[in-house]
């Protein structure tokens, strides 16, 4: 659920990194798509799976465009996270910390043995700034 009339946040998301693997048919077409279509890594698509059949509201945070919600398009990339500059991470923290500040809990689903630090210090600062990221790492916890 998105905040209230009051401007009182309310609600849970659950938020996870974006992947390496894309759907290679539209690179370099320009076209714009969900991430759902745009992502297509195991763990990513299993996240996005069981968020739609647990009806919970879900993003996907991008190493290009920040954090992407289901009805959002975008275009296929190519953005490692080792290679976003610390311009590039103070702005896509400003995102992340302003897209999710209409929730009361955001859960970041993750691999801990794949966990890259780009992403750590996203939820490490998003924290300090006071959102509350829970990390888990666990599917089933969707619900």
């Amino acid at each position: 659920m998105l905040a209230s009339t009051e401007g009182r946040a309310i609600g849970k998301i659950f938020v996870t990194h974006c992947s390496g693997k894309k759907d290679d048919s539209l690179c370099d077409t320009g076209i714009a798509v969900a991430p759902e279509k745009l992502y297509t890594a195991q763990p990513l698509r299993r996240f996005v799976d069981r968020c739609k059949d647990a009806e919970v509201e879900w993003a996907i945070f991008s190493d290009k465009y920040g954090l992407v919600f289901p009805s959002h398009k975008i275009k296929w990339y190519d953005k490692p996270p080792g290679k976003v500059s610390e311009q590039e991470f103070q702005k896509l923290l400003q995102n992340f910390v302003s897209r999710l500040s209409a929730y009361d809990e955001v859960w970041f689903y993750h691999n801990p043995g794949r966990f890259h630090a780009l992403y750590k210090r996203l939820v490490t600062e998003a924290q300090v700034r006071g959102t509350k990221v829970r990390l888990f790492s666990h599917i089933s916890e969707i619900e």
